[in-house]
């Protein structure tokens, strides 16, 4: 049945969006990989006997492979001399293609196990293994590994047998984004120096495992992605650091070459996990961060020779058309590649979960070698295939298989042995073109069975969240429309609310009841049957709870009807809700497209002027001039890139212009800056005082941010580190700012009480103004400024229509008392017993859910947070710390919600509405883009798509629980405050 109370309601919309929010996660990223796998290996003698794993962290493709042009000596140079040149003498090399997230751990394991980051990984972290796999190092008779304690553990503890990988790492404090991160790297080379030490003394135990065949030796150099963080990629510390690396490395080869007597069996691969885009950012899809070099040489590894003067080799694009290596065929990879190539090179199984498909033409081995490692790819692909659809078939109930694997002709037995008759017959490119085609058709295969209960379960949640916003929205016609007491949504009225619900009840009820639990047995049984997880049930027992309350109370759906029928305009109604479907379906376009919201302001600004009567555009002109101003220049913000390099220029403009809107705030302040109830003479005019000296406080605080944050980031470039002095009066400012407005006025005593809600807004604008301006890096500020008008702007308005409304109805002649008395019903408290929800307050509530959406995308795109650059919390911490830099960034993301929920919150109260009902009249409705947004979800493609995709479903799913902490938090940040109605109304002040 529909909830007796707002909060049954609450609770039960809090419960189905967290259960549904985990749905994606369930039909979209379930875990693609599979257990049980038979491994496999080329079975002929290996190229080489050891493999060196260099891995440049954060390094871009164009930054190593591109002349370098030195301003200082006017000279074009090469920053990896080295590198380069074994390119052109000895080694394969090209662009290596990795995905998305372009992180640290997801490109190492594509490297090194050979498929891309398990996409149930978004649950977990990106740090630690999520789910158990299989790498290169676990293949390995021995690796030793040396560089960051972020990544060597995870493949560590990923070993089949912990003795089998040796792990050399610096301590995590040497990560400090402040100074030059080429330390990192030269502690790995030092590190290796003594590791070779150790290696040569006579009769080691070292020695002989070293000189075992099947071992791999990895270095992650992390020193360039700390730099670019720190100093951004064209930084003369981020190149510099390319020229660092270059030379470990040569020495690095060199001792390698000694130690082994030049035998010719090591294979050299260097390659990058990620790359990062000019502002020092990555994780997204951007090219900058999805390109990373690849070069292979020594042992077993292919020769690329020039190319003919004049022409431009294979592979080669616009992207490299700059790099003066034309004439060297580029051959470029995708990054989950790398594992297979290896793997080749040394002789070990090919990692167990790898996708990638082996690079044949980096091998520089004999045909029937090629043919063979193409052949190994294929059986390791086809045997995932395999396991998956054996599972498949043993648990569903109407199994049907991946069609082009199942035909006689393409069956994977009639496919391996026409492979295996092609290297019989040494008919080697034959059999490497058909491995591909299987390794083709088995990845295919696995994605058939990745989406095999699609269908089935969109179809459940769509009905869900459909049954939901249907069940909410009775509610609400129930208690806040149609009902003679507003109010009964609240506690109070429970046992009212209880007799009506029944009172709209279908006689059948009982028969519907039955009926659907029916169903839900159905559902229950197969899942049962299917082995299905436990979340399954919970996703099919929503929509059947729904739709069989929402049948039941059939009544009320015909009471809704027949009240629309005897409506004088029917028009309006279905108007106003086509217009909101609109409204909303425009709010999902703007996910993707920011300028939405230009155009949203610049309407806005326009339409709400000339939609007023003509006695308000008189009455207040000025207030509706000031709208037209502030829209249209909020309505600048979305056009900026979110992408922004640092300006402190703009940052200094912002800050300053926020601490002179603090001393206009103070300077007006008396006049809505009150005394305590019953206080007078001096003891009233001390406590006004003391009142605008806070707001006076809070603009030094604004000042004092303004000119620290810029300071710092200047000293930090030029001293290589944050000075503990400043980095202390950054971290005072944040906290003492935040906490004003927390503890003066907020909680329930006298003056808390007595405050006036123009003065309370003021100190939480300013309060939250210090630490936005201190976390902020270019136009940020700016935007702040003019967000907080706009919302004090529409307050206003708000308020000057509703009251104007009600001097109406309380003026008008006796001869329009029917139609006032329909007015009244659905617009004021001021003739009616209590105030119903109306069309007006459908208004109000897409603009408090466009406020909110400005809020998430004014500056930035929250679907991507490396638009929100890391830079302003390097005034804060320096050290790398993910939670606390992480923390720091939200807080930043969110200070201008905490601003639109104080103004909403005022807002509620000015318009004498029940409590929580235009929020709940709001999340009721949001679903629609919910819904929009559950099938825009991508597990393919690329992986920007991918992310953005999950984010702006969860952003959408959890709306409700935002809306739930906006709602609490306007009621801890507004308080009890007064509300006096606009200059000239008759109404009386109220709480």
């Amino acid at each position: 049945m529909i909830p007796a109370t707002r909060n049954g309601l609450l609770l039960i919309g809090v419960l189905f969006h967290v259960v549904y929010l985990r749905s994606i996660f369930d039909i979209y990223f379930r875990s693609p990989l599979v257990h049980g796998m038979t491994p496999h290996r080329v079975g002929l003698a290996a190229p080489a006997k050891r493999l060196v794993l260099f891995v440049a962290d954060g390094l871009r493709a164009d930054k190593i492979y591109e002349p370098y042009h030195n301003a200082t000596s006017g000279a074009t140079e090469e920053l990896a001399p080295f590198l380069l040149g074994k390119l052109r003498t000895e080694a394969s090399w090209g662009v290596s293609h990795t995905r998305v997230p372009t992180e640290s751990r997801p490109g190492h394991v594509a490297a090194i196990a050979g498929f891309y980051e398990d996409v149930s990984a978004v649950t977990k972290g990106w740090k630690m293994n999520p789910v158990e796999f299989d790498s290169l190092f676990n293949e390995s008779r021995h690796t030793w590994s040396f560089g960051s304690p972020d990544i060597l553990p995870m493949f560590a503890h990923g070993t089949s047998d912990n003795s089998r990988m040796d792990t050399f790492m610096y301590p995590p404090e040497f990560e400090n984004f402040s100074g030059n991160g080429d330390r990192l790297d030269t502690w790995v080379f030092d590190e290796a120096e003594r590791f070779f030490g150790r290696a040569a003394a006579p009769g080691a135990e070292l020695n002989t495992m070293m000189h075992q065949d099947q071992v791999v030796f990895f270095f992650h150099l992390l020193g360039i992605d700390s730099n670019g963080h720190g100093f951004k990629p064209y930084s003369n510390e981020y190149l510099g650091n390319i020229r660092h690396i270059d030379r470990g490395i040569k020495h690095l080869v060199e001792q390698f070459e000694a130690f082994y007597g030049n035998d010719g069996k090591t294979a050299y691969v260097f390659t990058a996990d990620h790359g990062m885009n000019d502002r020092g950012a990555h994780g997204d899809g951007h090219p900058d961060n999805t390109r990373t070099p690849l070069i292979v040489w020594g042992a077993g590894a292919a020769r690329t020779p020039p190319g003919p003067a004049g022409q431009v080799a294979s592979g080669h694009d616009g992207f490299s058309s700059g790099w003066g290596l034309e004439r060297y065929a580029r051959k470029d990879v995708n990054q989950a590649d790398i594992a297979p190539l290896m793997a080749s090179l040394i002789g070990v199984n090919f990692p167990l979960n790898s996708v990638g498909t082996l690079p044949l033409d980096y091998l520089d081995v004999a045909a029937e070698f090629r043919a063979r490692a193409a052949l190994t790819n294929a059986l390791q692909v086809l045997e995932q295939y395999r396991v998956k659809h054996d599972e498949k078939q043993h648990t569903e109930m109407f199994f049907s298989p991946y069609a082009l694997l199942h035909q006689p002709a393409n069956s994977p037995e009639h496919m391996l042995a026409r492979i295996r008759r092609s290297i019989d017959m040494q008919q080697y490119a034959q059999a490497e073109s058909e491995c591909a085609q299987l390794i083709r058709l088995s990845i295919e295969g696995l994605r058939y069975f990745q989406r095999y209960d699609w269908l089935l379960l969109r179809s459940i949640v769509s009905l869900g969240y459909l049954g939901w916003i249907v069940h909410s929205l009775l509610f609400i016609f129930r208690s806040y429309v149609l009902s003679g007491q507003a109010g009964a949504g609240t506690e109070k009225a429970t046992g009212q609310t209880t007799s009506r619900s029944a009172a709209h009840q279908s006689q059948h009820a009982g028969w519907i009841a039955a009926v659907g639990g029916l169903v839900f047995a159905a559902l229950a049984t197969m899942f049962f049957r299917q082995g299905s997880p436990a979340m399954y049930y919970a996703y099919a027992a929503f929509p059947v709870y729904f739709w069989t309350d929402a049948l039941q109370h059939g009544p009320l759906v015909q009471h809704i009807a027949t009240s629309y029928s005897r409506a004088t305009s029917r028009w309006r109604p279905l108007a106003f809700a086509a217009g909101y479907v609109l409204v909303l379906e425009a709010l999902v376009y703007a996910y993707f497209d920011r300028r939405v919201y230009t155009a949203a302001f610049v309407v806005l600004a326009v339409a709400w002027p000339l939609g007023v009567s003509a006695r308000f555009r008189r009455q207040h002109g000025p207030l509706l001039a000031m709208w037209v101003g502030s829209c249209l220049l909020t309505s600048v913000f979305t056009l900026l890139p979110v992408e922004r390099n640092d300006h402190l220029g703009l940052v200094v403009a912002g800050g300053a212009l926020i601490a002179l809107s603090g001393l206009g705030a103070w300077h007006f302040s008396a006049a809505f800056t009150l005394p305590p109830p019953g206080v007078s003479g001096a003891r009233a005019r001390q406590a006004v005082a003391t009142d605008r000296l806070v707001i006076l406080c809070q603009t030094l605080l604004v000042a004092l941010a303004t000119v620290l944050g810029p300071l710092t980031s200047k000293e930090t470039e030029w001293r290589g580190y944050l000075p503990r002095a400043h980095q202390a009066a950054c971290w005072a400012i944040l906290v003492v700012a935040t906490l004003v407005p927390l503890v003066h006025g907020a909680g329930r005593g006298r003056a808390a009480r007595d405050q006036h809600f123009l003065y309370r807004l003021v100190t939480i604008y300013l309060g939250f103004a210090a630490p936005f301006v201190l976390l902020t890096v270019s136009y940020e500020s700016l935007f702040y400024l003019a967000y907080s008008v706009v919302l004090l702007l529409w307050l206003a308005i708000e308020r000057a229509l509703y009251h104007e409304q009600a001097e109406q109805l309380l003026l008008a002649p006796a001869r329009d008392a029917p139609r006032l008395s329909r007015l009244a019903q659905h617009s004021t408290p001021l003739l009616a017993s209590a105030r119903r929800l109306g069309l007006s307050d459908m208004r109000t509530g897409i603009m408090f859910l466009f406020f909110v959406n400005v809020a998430f995308f004014g500056t930035g795109n929250v679907a991507s947070l490396a638009s929100f650059s890391l830079d302003s919390v390097y005034r804060l911490i320096t050290v790398f710390d993910p939670f606390l830099m992480s923390a720091l960034l939200l807080f930043k993301i969110f200070i201008p919600f905490f601003l639109v929920s104080a103004v909403f919150g005022v807002l509620n109260r000015s318009l004498e509405l029940p409590p929580f009902s235009l929020f709940l009249f709001v999340l009721s409705t949001t679903d629609v883009m919910t819904v929009n947004f559950f099938f825009l979800v991508r597990d393919d493609g690329s992986w920007l798509d991918i992310g953005m995709s999950i984010s702006h479903f969860c952003i959408s799913g959890l709306f409700v629980l935002f809306t739930i902490v906006l709602f609490v938090l306007s009621h801890a940040l507004v308080g009890s405050v007064l509300i006096p109605p606009p200059a000239g109304s008759s109404v009386k002040k109220q709480r």
